[in-house]
């Protein structure tokens, strides 16, 4: 779904742009395909979830 060049690679998750954002309805669409939430869950692309305190764990 990535179209800038170079594509994003799918091991960083810093690297998608927002393509769509919501923050009246608290989500963005990234380029990826990615859906990131304001409580900082996530649906990725390949249709798992992250949520927000797995993901808080993760980056620690």
């Amino acid at each position: 779904m990535c179209s800038h060049q170079p594509s994003c690679p799918a091991s960083d998750t810093a690297a998608p742009h927002v393509v769509a954002a919501h923050p009246e309805q608290g989500w963005s669409l990234l380029c990826d395909g990615a859906i990131v939430f304001d409580d900082t869950g996530e649906l990725r692309p390949d249709g798992s979830a992250v949520g927000p305190v797995e993901r808080l764990a993760m980056a620690a």
